[in-house]
């Protein structure tokens, strides 16, 4: 079983080619996504172009 390390490694390697030069960047950019984080969660988006990542909306349970 691979490592967590391996496997991030992993993930960066197959990234690399399409994202490495963010502003060379031609293609559509990767959907954004929503993580869930203690009392709540945010939703972000990518924009390679721009090289940025956007936190478009922040939710707070309070627990």
């Amino acid at each position: 079983m691979a490592t967590v390390s391996c496997r991030a490694d992993e993930l960066v390697r197959a990234a690399e080619p399409l994202h490495l030069h963010g502003r060379a960047h031609r293609g559509i950019d990767p959907k954004g996504g929503e993580i869930i984080v203690s009392g709540g969660w945010f939703r972000y988006q990518v924009v390679v172009r721009s090289e940025r990542v956007y936190i478009v909306q922040i939710t707070y349970l309070g627990f």
